[in-house]
């Protein structure tokens, strides 16, 4: 969550803060923090930062008042012959994607630029996970010379006068001696080359995702034409950030300029600022909030959450990057209705509550395995298409229509058990952590061609294959189970260092200790031991 400060006097030049706008604020979903003669501190949610500015906010927060309802409409001006970016095949490793735009005639202010490089950030810590997922760069567009090449280089031979400095630093000199350079060195860890911006006369504008350049990379109050890039791992993601930011400046009076991305094959035109359509149900929305709305009620309620509608299909703006599917309009239109007007109702059944045998047994091993000094984690039941190829999986089942870079369903709780030992390589050790989780396999029987399994994974680094086994001796020791074992290959495990995990015969699952090069191609530098068992014989052994 972030909180935002809103000068109110500015504010107040758009909405009169009455104490019935008052109250709104908080039915909007932003809980109002303070409020001043001089400032209005609101808190804005993960999910809509399209409202961390000003500009944004008074945008949504417009529509709900019922002042400027439906999606607000801005004029692109189609790319010149050299708004121009090409984006060279070295990125591919490193930081794939770009998507960039102009924006010309801007009257910067000191609360302006101030407000510019906020929003920056907080996209950078929301959704860019703190630079991880993307980053952004806004540049003076008068000290640049279009057209602009996104590469990577050796960082020996970057070479630029990075923010704030006043002398010359190769790549590696900034992620060793610069303050911000130190801070998020840790992206570019393991990386031959890194990548950078520059323009037409050769010149550097930055190495993201750490700093820009001193000569190319800081707005001032001359400034009236910028520059904006934004880099990453996901196309769309930084499509819709990049229309939060164009959008925000065309708010400031700015006219926004597509650009054209060379990607070799393919060429992209940025920003994009048409509409999503998602089809929406009467009746789901109905049966989710427990109302009786017609279709006219929704030709009322979706424009106020900035929103189109007609013909049962919902216009999505291009800067709301929270609507991913049906349930998050329906979330939409529960509070253009008024979650005060909602009226709780008791069912009307009689029925005792009673915890599912199953959940007592998870709950059960989770109690033990905290004892034993272990961390419960809790993963996304999708996983990377990337980690998929690094671990090698013979069988995939991707999702059609994924609106993130997680595209695969999960077959086992190892990948994803990898990942956060691979994202946190560079905390204290040891690393001693479990999850009880959901995994996915095709099943031709099933109704949905899917069978779901609980399965629990042990993953502890520094460790071997005899810690492993002690781990699960105490949990046969608790539980009055029996486990036997019978030397096995595992694709990511060492062999004469793997066991199968057997439960009256059956397979049940697998221990033993990572293979180096499953241990490289994560970048995780301490050993690893694992253990992953399929709990549905344990759940037929404890229910007898």
């Amino acid at each position: 969550m972030s909180n935002v400060t809103f000068p109110r006097k500015e504010f107040e030049k758009e909405i009169k803060l009455t104490d019935e706008v008052i109250e709104k604020i908080s039915l909007f979903g932003t809980p109002l923090e303070k409020i001043t003669n001089e400032e209005i501190e609101i808190e804005i949610f993960p999910n809509r930062p399209d409202l961390l500015s000003m500009q944004g906010y008074l945008r949504g927060f417009k529509a709900f008042l019922g002042k400027e309802t439906g999606i607000k409409k801005y004029k692109l001006q189609k790319p010149e012959k050299n708004h121009h970016v090409k984006i060279d095949s070295s990125v591919k490793e490193v930081r794939p994607f770009t998507a960039c735009a102009i924006v010309k005639n801007l009257k910067f202010s000191d609360d302006k630029i101030k407000e510019i490089i906020e929003l920056q950030e907080k996209l950078h810590i929301t959704i860019g996970r703190n630079r991880k997922k993307l980053a952004i760069g806004i540049y003076p567009l008068e000290k640049i010379s279009l057209p602009i090449k996104y590469e990577a280089r050796q960082p020996e031979k970057i070479r630029f006068i990075p923010l704030e400095e006043t002398n010359e630093m190769d790549g590696n000199q900034i992620l060793s001696k610069h303050p911000a350079g130190k801070e998020y060195s840790h992206l570019l860890e393991g990386k031959d080359k890194f990548p950078i911006f520059i323009d037409a006369k050769g010149k550097i504008l930055s190495m993201p995702p750490i700093i820009n350049s001193n000569d190319t990379g800081k707005i001032t109050f001359d400034t009236k034409d910028v520059f904006i890039e934004c880099s990453g791992f996901h196309l769309e993601t930084l499509q819709r950030t990049l229309n939060i930011i164009v959008t925000t400046l065309a708010e400031m009076g700015g006219k926004i300029c597509q650009m054209t991305l060379d990607y070799g094959k393919e060429k992209i035109t940025t920003p994009d600022i048409s509409p999503e359509k998602i089809k929406l149900s009467l009746e789901n929305t109905n049966k989710l909030l427990g109302l009786e709305l017609k279709e006219k009620d929704l030709e009322k309620l979706l424009p106020k959450m900035g929103h189109d509608y007609k013909n049962k299909t919902v216009s999505v703006a291009p800067w709301r990057t929270d609507i991913l599917h049906e349930v998050d309009i329906i979330e939409d239109i529960a509070i253009a209705y008024g979650y005060e007007k909602l009226v709780p109702e008791l069912p009307n059944i009689s029925t005792i509550a009673e915890e599912a045998p199953k959940e007592k047994i998870i709950s059960k091993l989770a109690e033990i395995l905290v004892g034993l000094g272990l961390t419960e984690i809790s993963t996304y039941h999708l996983i990377k298409q990337e980690e998929s190829e690094i671990t090698k999986l013979p069988e995939k089942i991707k999702l059609e229509d994924s609106k993130t870079e997680y595209k695969i369903l999960r077959p086992n709780l190892l990948i994803p058990a990898l990942r956060i030992l691979s994202e946190n390589k560079d905390n204290e050790y040891p690393q001693n952590i479990f999850e009880l989780g959901t995994v996915f396999t095709k099943d031709e029987k099933s109704e949905t061609g899917i069978k779901e399994t609980e399965n629990l994974i042990v993953t502890c680094s520094p460790a071997n294959f005899t810690k492993m086994k002690q781990i699960l001796n105490n949990l046969a020791s608790s539980l009055n189970l029996q486990f036997d074992f019978e030397e096995a290959t595992h694709l990511q495990l060492i062999d004469g260092r793997t066991a199968q995990i057997k439960i009256n015969n059956k397979p049940a699952g697998y221990l033993g200790e990572l293979h180096p090069e499953t241990l490289r191609a994560w970048g995780i530098k301490m050993p690893v031991g694992v253990l992953e068992i399929s709990l549905e014989e344990i759940f037929k052994e404890l229910d007898k």
